[in-house]
Formats: structure tokens, sequence, C-alpha cells
């Protein structure tokens, strides 16, 4: 009884003296942070917290657009050369006041109830670094629910970013992610390379012996600001950093990393046998694209969605697997250096 008391009364200490600091790296685009700022307006509850706001040496600031939120929120805005978003979340994190760090992405939109449902986590359970979800909200366009399906949907590569199997083992990713002032002190922050500067840092701070974790109701509406070939670009990209993430942290390997290029390159095959007059390959995609939509319909309740989905997916695989295979082959095969390999995946 006397341990319960004790370990309760510390977390009642921790949580009473954390103080928040939203970090919000933006490059050129001040619509966005419009949009996001506004939705801090409408949070509930703690309303003690501090917006740190780094503009990333940007050709169209959006300072204008802050200065008219300085009245109804605690706005700290800087602008700096530009370095990439991790670079630009340390220097917002080397500036913020609080004691935890909120990170997050310019084009996200906060849910009411985003700060309460993180505090009343952490109050429950003290992590030093967490990351939520991402949804589609409904006032989005056709194409960004149909790309929010692909890319968060248990039935696409949504499983490989973790889940609720993997709670205690989640890879934040920053367009939604929390992170202690002493972690972010203990690790560095977030490295050069972009993308995969999120898993990156998790793995770093689970060498450190900092524990991450998903907290699954504290959400944000990621409005993704892309059209098909920027998709194709992003997955591309992902895809090839993953590779270089396993080399850096080899326990983080996994054969389901594999799956994309494996299913690109089963896909390719069964068309090939199909023209070949043998069409029982093909039969399996059949099959689990008529699942997905389905999933889809279900989940989106319009069909426009479901069946723009249908390609988002083919381009998420085929863009993921492709970049992927290719780097693998240039760190394995050719045994390149990842900075040498691919110099536009990082920032110098």
């Amino acid at each position: 009884m006397g341990g319960f008391f004790f370990f309760g009364l510390i977390t009642f200490v921790i949580m009473k003296d954390l103080q928040f600091s939203f970090i919000i790296p933006v490059f050129n685009r001040p619509n966005e942070i419009k949009e996001l700022l506004e939705s801090f307006i409408n949070l509930e509850g703690n309303t003690d917290y501090e917006i740190v706001i780094a503009e990333d040496g940007s050709t169209e600031t959006s300072e204008a657009v802050i200065n008219t939120f300085k009245d109804q929120l605690q706005i700290s805005y800087y602008f700096k050369s530009n370095s990439g978003p991790g670079d630009s979340r340390n220097y917002g994190m080397q500036k913020a006041k609080g004691n935890y760090f909120i990170i997050l992405d310019s084009d996200v939109i906060l849910p009411s109830n985003y700060l309460k449902e993180v505090i009343m986590f952490l109050s429950n359970s003290y992590y030093d670094c967490f990351g939520g979800p991402d949804a589609a909200h409904s006032s989005f366009t056709d194409l960004q629910k149909a790309i929010n399906f692909a890319m968060t949907s248990f039935i696409t590569t949504g499983g490989i970013r973790g889940g609720k199997q993997q709670v205690n083992d989640f890879q934040p990713r920053s367009f939604n992610m929390g992170m202690s002032k002493d972690a972010f002190l203990a690790s560095g922050g977030f490295g050069k390379i972009h993308p995969g500067e999120d898993p990156d840092l998790s793995l770093r701070l689970h060498k450190l012996g900092f524990k991450t974790t998903l907290i699954e109701t504290a959400f944000v509406y990621h409005k993704r600001r892309i059209s098909w070939s920027k998709f194709y670009k992003q997955v591309h990209k992902f895809g090839m950093v993953r590779p270089i993430l396993n080399q850096w942290h080899p326990k983080s390997k996994s054969l389901v990393y594999w799956f994309p290029t494996l299913f690109s390159f089963g896909f390719i095959v069964s068309v090939i046998l199909l023209f070949l007059n043998i069409p029982q390959a093909i039969f399996i995609y059949l099959v689990y694209f008529t699942i997905a939509f389905v999933v889809a319909l279900l989940s989106n309740k319009n069909i426009t969605v479901a069946i723009q989905a249908m390609l988002a997916i083919l381009i998420q695989f085929f863009g993921y697997g492709f970049g992927f295979i290719k780097s693998t082959f240039n760190l394995i095969v050719l045994r390149k250096n990842p900075e040498d390999a691919f110099p536009h995946l990082f920032f110098k």
C-alpha cells in the first residue's frame, strides 16, 4: 500500500511539473499554420502551454498570419535559415521554455480534446516519448481521404508503422509526437536524414533507455496537401530510407519491410501470367483489393474515396517497394555510403 501511494505521489509531482511546449516547423505554408492555430483556440482543458514556431527559411513567411493570433495564444516565432524540418524542430526545442515538447507538422489540425487526452494518458502512465495517430477530417478532399486510408489502414503499410500490438515499441512520427526535454537533451534530437528522422530518433531513444508508446486517443487530422505524383515521391523516399535505418539500427530489421517490394513484383508477375492465360495468381490480388475496397468504403462511406484508395494503395506499394529495393541494392550489393548514394535524403 505504501509503495502504491509513493508511486502515485511521484506521478502527481511529474504531472504537476509538466510544462508543454508545442514545436511547429513551417516552410512556405502560411495558410496551413492559420488552420492549425485556429484549432489551438478550441483546445479544451489546460491552456498553460506555449507554441514555438520555427520558420525554416521560407520565401512565403507566416509571420503576418501568426501575429493575428498573439492576443489569443502564447506564441514564440523564430525565422531561421533553411536546414530541414528535423533541424528546425531541434531549433524550436532549444528555444522552448517547457520541459515536455509536442511536435506537430504545419499541415495538421488538432481535435478539441487532443491535449486532454495526452495529459490523461501521461498522468496514468508516464513516458518520455509518445506518438499519436492521424485521421482524415470530414472537410478533407476525396484525394486526401483516399491517401489517408492508404497511409493509416491496417490492411496497407499502415500496419507496418505499428498499432495496438506494438504500443510499447511504437516509432512515433513527427507530425504528432511528444518528447520530454530530458530525452531531447540525451539524444540530441533529430538527425539530418529526411524523411526518416523520426524513426531514427525513436530507435536512438530506445538505445538510451527511454521508452516510447502510442497514445491512440491523441490523434490529429493530417491534411497532407498532396497530389498523386507528390504522393509517389513521398512513399518512394520512405522506401529508400528504411534500409538506411536498418543499417544504422540492425535490431530494427524485420521481414515485414520487404512486403511492399514482394507485393509489387508479385503483382507484375501476376499480370504477365494473366496475358499468358494463367489467371490464378491475379485472383489473389483481386481478393485483396476487394477486401481493401470494402474496408475503405465502410470507413469513409464514400464510393469515390474507396475507388481512389485502391489507386493510392498501388502507388504506395510500388513507390515504397521500388525505393526499398533500390536502396537495399546500393547499400548491400554496391556497398555505398547512404549519404553518397542518396544525397537528396540528407540536409547538410
